[in-house]
């Protein structure tokens, strides 16, 4: 478990690593020498005591700014004042993106990382040292000391010291530009590195201080940092007609390629008395900050989690409804276009409503930035809300800056892509390019507003199909004011220290969401933590609210857990009680791992999931489905305006592919699946629970008739020839070939459901069912697809080109069970030896019939002369 733990810092290392490696070209722009074993952290020369200037003569021209830490500046010279309290006394340092390259994940407005870090004092050098607060035991014990010994803090940075001390306060000045200039403290050229596979260097030279941030509690510095190409790095010459190996993209948003700058904010705050902390309950999602404590090693486990959370108080402790010590505000940053500010406002005090349930008036509150503001919104004391642009980037993020000796939430800067509010509105002026990468971890990146776009886009799209809406109407309008209000509620619940909650979808039935004045009170689903899906009705059904307009149940709960007062005699008691409802349906919950990342990676609970909605999931796909096809039907008679471009027809097009994909991925979850629950013991459900045999069956069923079938992907060839690109893209070939769209979508479903996870399952229902006679069979579902896919063989005539496809796939799989046994189940094999035989047979007799194109005699020859090889494999055993 402590392995497990690690793994991120030792990712860290791994890149800290790297950047040592690549350090070459930043050492020399930095005059550190490229053997220096550590060039990332540069040691100034620092002089002899004897030789300090009096602290008068060092600021005499300089500019005071007295605060947290006192700055002094002249001209582009900047000193801290250290006093000798300060040293060796922690403090809170954040680390934010203020300027981006706008591409590939390197974006403006972005919070980084967070440190409890402390000055050192070592001759006249100072050390800029990161704590490792991860690792405790009690104070003045043997264990503590071993702990000391054990865990190592790092060092960020390192000055000098620059004069005598003052003759009256004792403080020192400190070389700012040594400390926070010369060193590329955010690792920007290893993620530089990493994006485009350029050794891209920091370049102290050309760094510089901007403007200088100070306040009692709190002392910021904006960086502008520059990173340089000293030459490209260009692809081997390779030999005629062999194709080059592949390459990333050179930065396409720069002048030149060869120099950047990167804009941060260091802050630098004093920190908090520690707070109280309230430990986590895995039946409830809250975001943690995990310490290992070794003082009782009693405990069959040393992790110990605190929930993240706000320091929120009662004024008044007695009143049923007080107003807090301290509010929880939200600044929206000056940056914020002026018609998307209510939406936002609404989106933030929509937790109010939470919070005025367990005693807080008024707990959250919005204040707006004015351009020539004091403050920077990237500093530590102010929470915000900010907009980012990206050529790629379509998410909203919002993470949280957290003291990790309690889990207090000290800071929270929630960033929303433009581009994800402009998508779903485009037609045919603008195209930008999708995501390149993208991060799962939803501590780090949150995807609903990536998601939510995608449900945006369809749901426009088949309105405007129908007629129903404009794309530049006001009813477009505010079905993206209505959108953004959701996601921007959904980060603060990120922000207030909620994980996501992939099960909340699940607790009202379609017919309730039909309803519009059900929907009105009580929301689409249990939580606004989910990625719910669009509530979008068939044509000439009653249709309720399109999209979550407040909390759900489970949200109520969850801060309720998290910032009830409670006394600290009673919290424990009072904490369980909480989290002893779990098996309250309306407070179903689960969370990212349990969802899985999509594809043959999808998770095995078909009831935790993204973007679908409703009780009854299955429902919920086949009703998908059935919108996708009504707008492919309404795209083959849609009749363009004079002099637009047909590529919005294929955009339009893929829309609606993007739900079946989803459909049939999801569906899949279902086959082996098994529906897993967080409760404690005491509650009347079993943790563990295979699906329901009859449920998987239809899963299956609605696979074999819309994904599998023919018949779901007929178009019209006129149509089919209509779908063009935009040709500013400069696309080589422009031609669309839906038929590798189709197979694609098969192929990742057929690894879904032939997985060698789903066999085990499959076999291990016998052991968790009373009646084992219940549980889908493994040969059952072999039995099935194998009928489905090669079902022509049965019916006679020819075999069409998407079929032949998909029963290669299927072929493949088989196949390989018999040629390279995978280590699953042992009854994989067997079972599908037999079906291999029972399939030889069926091809020999297929071939005697007439009416075989020559596409499909050649196809089911080589399928035969692939079923003998197989067939004759002699049996592989893995060594024991």
């Amino acid at each position: 478990m402590l392995n497990h733990f690690m793994a991120n810092k030792i990712s860290i290392v791994a890149l800290a690593i790297l950047a040592t490696l690549l350090g070459g070209c930043a050492a020399k722009a930095a005059n550190v020498k490229p053997t220096d074993p550590h060039p990332s952290v540069v040691k100034p020369a620092a002089p002899p005591a004897s030789s300090l200037r009096p602290f008068s003569e060092v600021i005499k021209e300089a500019k005071a700014s007295p605060g947290f830490f006192s700055l002094w500046r002249q001209d582009e010279k900047v000193w801290i004042e250290i006093k000798p309290e300060q040293f060796d006394q922690p403090f809170f340092l954040t680390v934010g993106v203020t300027q981006g390259v706008g591409e590939r994940g390197l974006y403006g407005n972005m919070m980084n990382r967070s440190h409890v870090v402390a000055f050192k004092k070592i001759g006249n050098y100072v050390q800029l040292i990161a704590r490792n607060s991860d690792f405790t035991a009690k104070a003045n014990t043997p264990i503590a000391q071993a702990v000391r010994q054990s865990f190592t803090d790092s060092l960020l940075a390192t000055s000098s010291v620059v004069s005598a001390p003052h003759p009256e306060r004792k403080s020192v000045l400190v070389d700012a530009n040594l400390l926070l200039l010369l060193q590329d403290i955010p690792m920007m050229a290893t993620s530089l590195e990493a994006a485009y596979r350029q050794p891209y260097y920091f370049d102290a030279k050309n760094t510089s201080f901007d403007t200088l941030r100070n306040s009692d509690d709190a002392t910021g510095f904006n960086v502008s940092a520059h990173y340089a190409l000293a030459r490209l790095i260009l692809p081997p010459m390779m030999p005629p007609n062999v194709p080059p190996p592949p390459s990333m993209p050179l930065p396409g948003t720069l002048e030149d390629v060869r120099s950047l700058f990167m804009g941060f904010y260091y802050g630098f705050a004093k920190l908090p008395e520690t707070m109280h902390p309230r430990l986590a309950d895995d039946r409830i999602g809250h975001f943690v900050t995990t310490h290992f404590d070794f003082s009782d090693d009693y405990k069959p486990e040393p992790q110990v989690r605190y929930i993240n959370r706000w320091r929120l108080e009662k004024e008044d402790p007695a009143a049923e409804l007080s107003e807090p010590v301290q509010p929880i505000i939200f600044w929206l940053d000056s940056n914020i276009p002026y018609k998307y500010h209510n939406s936002v406002k609404e989106g933030i005090l929509e937790w109010n409503q939470a919070f005025e349930r367990i005693g807080f008036k008024d707990a959250i509150q919005v204040r707006y930035q004015i351009d020539n503001s004091e403050f920077d919104t990237a500093g530590i004391r102010h929470a915000s809300v900010r907009w980012f642009l990206g050529t790629d980037a379509r998410f909203a993020i919002g993470p949280r800056q957290v003291d990790p000796r309690s889990g207090e939430i000290l800071d929270a800067d929630i960033g929303v892509s433009d581009v994800w509010t402009r998508s779903p509105r485009r037609r045919v002026v603008e195209e930008l390019p999708r995501p390149l990468i993208s991060n799962k971890r939803d501590d780090l990146l949150c995807d609903v507003a990536n998601e939510m776009s995608s449900e945006l886009t369809f749901a426009m799209d088949l309105l405007e199909a129908r007629g129903d809406l404009e794309p530049d109407s006001p009813e477009a309008e505010a079905f993206v004011q209505a959108t953004l209000k959701d996601v921007i509620t959904h980060e603060v619940g990120h922000t207030l220290g909620l994980r996501h909650n992939f099960r909340a979808s699940t607790i009202y039935t379609l017919e309730q969401m039909a309803n519009p004045e059900f929907t009105k009170q009580h929301g689409l689903t249990g939580s606004v933590m989910d990625y719910n899906g669009l509530n979008v009705a068939a044509r000439g059904s009653k249709q309720g609210e399109y999209v979550m307009s407040n909390l759900g149940p489970y949200d109520y709960w969850a801060i309720e857990y998290a910032y009830k007062p409670i006394s600290q005699a009673d919290e424990k008691t009072e904490l369980q009680k909480i989290a002893a409802r779990s098996a309250e349906p309306q407070l179903a919950y689960a969370t990212d791992h349990e969802a899985g990342f999509g594809g043959a990676f999808e998770g095995v609970d078909p009831e935790v999931n993204r973007r679908d909605l409703g009780a009854d999931p299955l429902a919920f796909y086949q009703h998908r489905l059935q919108l996708s096809r009504e707008l492919w039907d309404r795209l083959q008679q849609k009749q363009l305006k004079p002099d637009e471009s047909y590529e919005v027809l294929r955009r339009n097009f893929e829309t609606a592919l993007d739900q079946v994909k989803l459909a049939a991925n999801l569906s899949a979850k279902y086959i082996g699946g098994l529906t897993s629950v967080r409760d404690h013991a005491g509650s009347p459900r079993a943790p563990l629970r295979p699906v329901d045999a009859d449920k998987q069956r239809r899963a299956l069923k609605l696979i074999e008739t819309s994904i599998f079938s023919a018949e779901s992907f007929k178009f019209q060839p006129e149509f089919m020839r209509r779908l063009s690109v935009n040709h500013f893209d400069g696309q080589v070939n422009p031609d669309y070939s839906y038929n590798n769209q189709i197979l694609n979508m098969q192929r990742q479903v057929l690894d879904q459901i032939m997985q060698d996870g789903v066999a085990a399952r499959l076999i291990d229902a016998e052991n968790k069912l009373d009646n084992p006679q219940q549980a889908l069979k493994l040969s059952e579902l072999y039995d099935t697809l194998q009928l489905s896919i090669w079902s022509e063989l049965r019916k006679g005539g020819d075999i069409g080109n998407l079929r032949r496809n998909l029963q290669r796939e299927h072929l493949r799989r088989v196949a390989n069970s018999l040629i390279r046994p995978s280590g699953g189940p042992a009854d994989v094999r067997s079972l599908m030896r037999d079906n291999a035989k029972q399939l030889q047979q069926q091809i020999q007799g297929a071939l005697t019939q007439p009416g075989l194109g020559k596409e499909a005699s050649a196809h089911l020859r080589e399928s035969l002369e692939t079923l003998n090889e197989a067939l004759k494999a002699p049996l592989q055993r893995s060594a024991v």
